[in-house]
């Protein structure tokens, strides 16, 4: 399972993992905590559905939420290094998209998701995924698999 080599990683590493999620309501959270033992390596998850609680729980900048808005690579970006600065991790992980069913635009369709990687002494990374509008839940779990993988590719670099 790919949530329990994560946790085995981040173990053999000594490393803590944070996650920071909006669209995903802490779905990554609960991946990797639905694994027995995993309390050694997440150290907490921030769930930031709104505009506001990124701004208060994770740092980010009214004007990235402004200029970009919340679902951009940019603030994945602020999101990923705010709850690595407010937490105990070593590694964070970080989602903000348009899960649907509405809520898209022609810039921002539903299925596009944002995803940041915020990692000790390193600038954070990010990157989008095209989903597609394939239904709330599928964008969802393709998010958590997403960033799940992304979590694996960063223990293994």
């Amino acid at each position: 399972m790919l949530a329990s080599s994560i946790l085995d990683m981040a173990r053999a590493h000594g490393q803590m993992i944070v996650t920071a999620e909006s669209c995903t309501g802490g779905m990554i959270a609960a991946a990797l905590t639905d694994i027995p033992g995993s309390s050694d390596v997440v150290d907490r998850g921030f769930v930031t559905y709104s505009n506001e609680a990124k701004n208060q729980m994770l740092d980010v900048s009214a004007e990235s939420l402004d200029r970009f808005g919340a679902v951009s690579e940019a603030v994945a970006k602020e999101m990923a290094y705010g709850a690595l600065v407010n937490s105990k991790a070593d590694l964070a992980i970080s989602v903000t998209g348009v899960a649907g069913p509405g809520g898209g635009s022609a810039e921002k369709p539903v299925g596009m998701v944002c995803f940041g990687l915020a990692r000790q002494g390193e600038m954070p990374i990010s990157e989008t995924v095209q989903f597609g509008d394939l239904g709330r839940a599928h964008v969802r779990t393709q998010s958590v698999r997403h960033a799940l993988k992304m979590l694996r590719s960063a223990l293994l670099s």
